[in-house]
C-alpha cells in the first residue's frame, strides 16, 4: 500500500517499467526516423488501466506506459511511426510460477483460482499476448496508433 511504500521501491519499479520503456523508445525512434518509419508496441498491464491493490508503484508505472505510448504516438504519427501498447491480464509465465512457488500454493489450484477473475475462467498464455503484439506490429494494423490492446480474457469488462 502507498502508506507503506518505500521510496526506493517506488523508484526501482518506476525506473524499470516506465523509464525503461521511455529509454527504449528514445533509442528506437531516431533509428526508425532514418528508415522512414516503424512500429513500437510497448508492454503495459491491465493494472495500468484499472489499478491494483497493494501495487501502487506497479500500477502507476503501467498507467504511465499507457500515457507515454499515447503521447509518443501523437508526436510521431505524421512521421510514419505507429506506437501502441498491449495490456495483458493474468498470463501464465515464469513469473507466475515463481509467485505460486513463493506462496507455497498448489500449482493447478492456483492457476485455476487466478483465472476466476476473467469471464473465460482461465489464465492467458504468452502466445496470446504475442499474437496481439504481432497484430499491432503488422500492416493489418496500419491505421492503429496510440491505442492499448487489452488481452485479459474479459477480466476488465465493466
Amino acid at each position: 500500500p502507498v502508506g507503506e511504500l518505500l521510496e526506493e521501491e517506488w523508484d526501482r519499479v518506476i525506473g524499470i517499467n516506465l523509464k525503461g520503456t521511455m529509454l527504449c523508445m528514445r533509442y528506437e525512434i531516431p533509428q526508425m526516423l532514418t528508415h522512414g518509419g516503424g512500429t513500437i508496441v510497448n508492454t503495459s498491464s491491465v493494472a495500468g488501466l484499472i489499478g491494483s491493490p497493494k501495487s501502487a508503484a506497479y500500477a502507476s508505472s503501467k498507467f504511465g506506459v499507457v500515457g507515454l505510448t499515447r503521447s509518443a504516438a501523437l508526436d510521431y504519427a505524421n512521421k510514419g511511426i505507429r506506437i501502441n501498447a498491449v495490456c495483458p491480464g493474468t498470463i501464465h509465465t515464469r513469473a507466475t510460477e515463481t509467485h505460486i512457488n513463493a506462496l507455497g500454493l498448489d500449482r493447478e489450484h492456483a492457476l485455476a483460482d487466478f483465472g476466476q477473475d476473467a469471464p473465460v475462467k482461465r489464465v492467458g498464455q504468452p502466445r496470446e499476448v504475442a499474437y496481439g503484439v504481432l497484430f499491432l506490429a503488422s500492416d493489418e494494423a496500419s491505421f492503429i496508433t496510440g491505442e492499448h490492446l487489452v488481452i485479459d480474457g474479459g477480466a476488465t469488462i465493466d
